[in-house]
């Protein structure tokens, strides 16, 4: 029989991965599927951008098992901890990365910590590398579409029929994955744009993300400011040393404006966010500067994907797409290689094709990431209110609290023992199980020296 055609929605972190996985499955490589990515980027390069995420215990894993351990760990931003300053920039409390490799505490800066574009790009050169080899193998592996989109979709129950928006091409598939980011287009035409506002649950913070240019006092530490009216920025460095990422965000769910400029234009939202801050003290001046210089700003609500199911007839949702955590639950990012890995392996009946459809390989899927992805998006209590006070008094009894609890050490021994026994936060990383599906083990290239060329 014909091999299968698989769609994935999306050249991100999750997209690749799952098409990587899918063709180093031990079997034949006439039976392995025919794999398109679409990425409505024009450029190879475009989608590549994006702010500073990390990578924790099953994450880690499983980048081991993709060969992409030692090219991350090179790119990795150096990040030496955060550092809580005030406006006058004196430092109130730090927490440094834990480098002991027991993994016993997860802390807020990982070992692992990246630019997301640059791990977008390992994750999509790594993929075209295994879907090389594929072909050598006698595989069709991978083909990547650039600057279109998915303007209809269809299911007739065997099969998927879309249609390429720009080119205005219609295809069928046999399996259509979407990893399209919190704001998946997948997710609409496929469930709906009635039911958004009971998937994507907003939790009162507004943020905008940047990078401007580094000056001296930017050093290896993400610094940390806090203003009254839950105000707050983090700086932090890049991979070269080079830029410095900004992360400006207010909580608020009375100004109706945070939630409106979300469609209202660049400026509009630059202009909101510079009416905060242009008061707060700090770095702010410069930061708001730089903000209207910069090309790469983006602004959203902070928000979290939450539903019953990931799966609607062959259509599956994947990452951000179906179990965004939001980037302060620090899990995004090894939730997308958490379930990329998990749904390749669940997949592997049906592509050999023991199964004559999908449905047990995405009911297990639904299944298995149900624990991990609640234990992933459960905040810890009184988020993100707690560490964003109101007052100037607030924001001082945070400090003197958060310096406290740090020196004391106890700090530490209550985020091992929240993680432990509630698998909350960062912490529940370390107990993401990480099947033995029989892929094909790439940590081999790890030791290769031929990474110029694709990385």
């Amino acid at each position: 029989m014909a091999p299968l055609n698989i769609l994935i929605v999306g050249c991100g972190i999750a997209g690749p991965t799952l098409a990587s996985f899918l063709l180093l499955a031990d079997i034949p490589a006439t039976t392995k599927p025919r794999i398109t990515i679409v990425e409505r980027e024009s450029t190879q390069r475009a989608h590549v951008r994006g702010q500073n995420i990390d990578i924790r215990g099953a994450g880690v894993t499983i980048i081991r098992k993709l060969g992409l351990q030692v090219p991350i760990r090179a790119s990795t931003t150096g990040e030496e901890g955060v550092r809580l300053v005030d406006k006058w920039n004196r430092v109130w409390a730090q927490n440094e990365v834990d480098r002991s490799g027991n993994g016993q505490v997860q802390m807020p800066t990982s070992e692992i910590e990246i630019l997301r574009g640059r791990l977008a790009e390992l994750c999509w050169r790594n993929s075209c590398r295994v879907s090389a080899d594929a072909e050598r193998e006698g595989a069709s592996g991978i083909e990547y579409v650039f600057g279109d989109y998915l303007d209809e979709i269809e299911q007739d129950g065997e099969r998927v029929r879309v249609r390429f928006a720009k080119s205005g091409q219609t295809r069928i598939f046999d399996l259509l994955v979407g990893a399209d980011g919190m704001q998946s287009r997948t997710r609409r035409m496929v469930w709906g744009k009635e039911g958004e506002k009971d998937r994507v649950k907003r939790i009162g913070m507004y943020a905008g993300f940047f990078s401007i240019p580094r000056e001296d006092q930017d050093g290896k530490w993400r610094r940390w400011f806090h203003a009254p009216g839950r105000r707050g920025i983090m700086l932090r460095p890049d991979s070269l040393g080079v830029r410095s990422t900004i992360f400006m965000y207010v909580v608020n769910e009375k100004d109706s404006r945070l939630e409106q400029v979300t469609t209202g234009g660049i400026d509009a939202q630059k202009a909101l966010l510079e009416e905060y801050f242009k008061d707060a003290g700090w770095e702010c001046d410069r930061i708001i500067r730089e903000m209207h210089a910069t090309d790469d700003f983006y602004y959203d609500a902070v928000s979290q994907v939450k539903m019953d199911s990931w799966t609607k007839g062959r259509v599956v949702l994947l990452g951000d797409a179906g179990h965004c955590a939001s980037p302060i639950s620090g899990l995004g990012t090894t939730l997308a290689f958490t379930a990329a890995y998990k749904l390749a392996g669940y997949l592997q009946p049906y592509i050999q094709q023991e199964t004559p459809d999908p449905s047990a390989a995405l009911a297990q899927y639904n299944e298995q990431m149900h624990p991990i992805i609640e234990d992933a998006q459960q905040l810890a209590p009184g988020q993100p209110y707690i560490i964003n006070p109101e007052t100037a008094w607030g924001v001082w009894i945070m400090h003197v609290l958060v310096r406290s609890l740090s020196y004391t050490r106890i700090l530490f021994i209550i985020i091992k023992y929240l993680g432990r026994t509630f698998h909350l936060g960062p912490q529940a990383a370390d107990y993401v199980p990480v099947e033995d599906f029989g892929f094909k083990d790439m940590s081999v290239w790890d030791e290769d020296t031929d990474y110029p060329a694709y990385y």
